[in-house]
């Protein structure tokens, strides 16, 4: 079977977005103010665009070469325009796609062709289940320890594991549980990339035993290095 491609409007950010995590995003460039306003108008049709993320020591000017091959769709979910023109924007991570061709030409932002990355078919619930509990656990005493450095007394509270209402078969469990750590982004672009469920939950655990034991031993966690890698990641 032929893939299916489609056309999509880039942000390139200095972060990975995995699918159904959260990314707050404040919009100042003229390019990207245009890009919000052509979602929220209907000039771009869906209210997606796509994040992909760039390569270290690269920046978002330097062209389809400082790009990663594979990114994830970002769906608008609440747009707040400031007074100045600038926006605040809530979206949340969809599909993944890797980049066919970059046109910097057709539109002020960046457009690309892509083809849609499907998970490979075969694992079963039984085939997942068990990588599913350790991957939760292991994400379990990443937080654990994150809370305790905090100054947190105590377990993780109760309020706090938000991976407790997902399904252990869902196939998508392992980027539920990495949305909200501190993993370095080319464990991160690593997920993102990887089309099996099974090896995905294999690397989330491995990644969170990793920086627990860093973060407990060391008082210390993965750093961006890249400036555009923050909440309400700036453009």
């Amino acid at each position: 079977m032929s893939a299916v491609v489609d056309t999509v409007p880039l942000f390139p950010l200095g972060t990975v977005l995995l699918p159904g995590a959260s990314l707050p995003l404040h919009i100042f460039e003229p390019r990207y103010r245009q890009l919000t306003i052509d979602l929220v108008t209907g000039a771009l049709p869906g209210k997606q665009f796509g994040v992909v993320a760039i390569r270290e020591g690269w920046s978002p000017d330097d062209g389809r070469e400082g790009l990663h091959d594979v990114g994830c769709t970002a769906s608008l979910r609440e747009v707040r325009r400031l007074p100045d023109g600038r926006f605040d924007l809530q979206t949340t991570g969809d599909r993944r796609f890797r980049l066919l061709d970059v046109d910097d030409s057709a539109a002020p932002y960046l457009v690309a062709n892509v083809e849609w990355l499907p998970d490979d078919e075969g694992d079963t619930e039984t085939d997942l289940a068990p990588l599913a509990m350790a991957a939760r656990a292991a994400h379990r005493r990443y937080c654990t320890t994150a809370w305790r450095q905090q100054g947190g007394d105590g377990d993780l509270p109760a309020e706090l594991e938000d991976e407790a209402a997902v399904d252990v078969a869902d196939p998508e469990l392992a980027h539920v549980l990495a949305g909200d750590c501190l993993l370095p982004l080319s464990d991160r672009q690593e997920l993102l990339e990887q089309t099996c469920p099974m090896e995905r939950l294999q690397l989330v655990r491995r990644s969170m035993t990793r920086e627990a034991v860093l973060l407990g031993e060391l008082r210390a966690v993965w750093a961006p290095t890249a400036k555009f890698a923050v909440e309400h990641s700036p453009n």
